[in-house]
């Protein structure tokens, strides 16, 4: 992103978390901000403070990326606005603890729209406009829960699994077209994850005691960008480990650890 004209960013989920530190990362490198998610108050609150305090141009769109076709919508309006998107962030996703059969079928297939569904729409309307100018970047978050299944976090794990693999495949379709893709898997991080993913207070406590910070993650996908690197695994060495001890285990065996680590409290023998 070292550019001399002023460059744009689309970041989703950007009201909170990794997104809203996306945001202000690139606000200080003076980056222009189109600003998605579904609070509208946070949005142009943030857009406010972002455009007074580093002079560039921001725009916010309201939108939930689970309903259907509003990856569509957004690319719409960008167009509308005459904007030019070099770097988009598809940073929107959450997760849902708990038994799969236990948890709302609405859940399982907003989070399959967000974390999919969503990522693929708004992939697809940028990226043959980046290989069009031969420049440009994506960034779409995945997890360190991608590189495993995740009793508990099933939905969620595999959605993760399904980024990761699309962004590394399409790292290499685009390289000779000057566009960058990168997978980001970070660990346990400090935002509102393990809230709205409906953790118990004991188990969620347990895994905040080393929460990374995203400031940190932000930063190590901006370097991915920078020196054209597929996947970044970031939060720490702990998860360097998690990311690849599914290679010394058979599956089986892995699965089965992870699912006493993670099995529900009331569940527990």
């Amino acid at each position: 992103m070292t550019q001399t004209t002023m460059q744009t960013a689309l970041i989703t989920g950007a009201s909170s978390g990794i997104g809203l530190t996306f945001a202000e990362q690139l606000a200080e490198q003076h980056t222009n901000l189109v600003l998605v998610a579904r609070s509208e108050d946070k949005l142009q609150a943030l857009a406010q403070r972002l455009a007074q305090n580093h002079g560039i141009k921001t725009w916010v769109l309201p939108y939930d990326l689970t309903e259907t076709d509003a990856g569509a919508q957004v690319a719409k309006t960008v167009d509308e606005w005459g904007l030019t998107i070099d770097l988009l962030v598809n940073n929107a996703g959450f997760g849902e603890y708990g038994s799969f059969s236990d948890r709302p079928r609405e859940r399982h297939l907003n989070m399959v729209q967000l974390n999919i569904a969503a990522l693929v729409d708004l992939t697809y309307q940028f990226l043959p406009r980046m290989r069009a100018k031969r420049s440009g970047a994506i960034v779409n978050v995945s997890s360190i829960a991608g590189f495993q299944p995740m009793p508990y976090l099933a939905t969620y794990a595999a959605s993760k699994a399904f980024v990761l693999s699309f962004s590394e495949a399409l790292w290499a379709e685009v390289q000779d077209d000057n566009v960058r893709v990168v997978a980001l898997c970070p660990g346990p991080t400090e935002t509102s994850f393990f809230e709205e993913a409906n953790f118990p207070d004991s188990m969620g406590d347990s895994m905040k005691s080393s929460l990374a910070d995203p400031e940190e993650i932000v930063r190590d996908a901006l370097k991915a960008i920078e020196s054209n690197t597929p996947t970044v695994v970031s939060g720490g060495f702990l998860n360097q480990v998690i990311v690849n001890i599914s290679r010394f285990l058979p599956r089986p065996v892995l699965v089965s650890a992870v699912e006493k680590q993670f099995r529900p409290p009331s569940s527990s023998t």
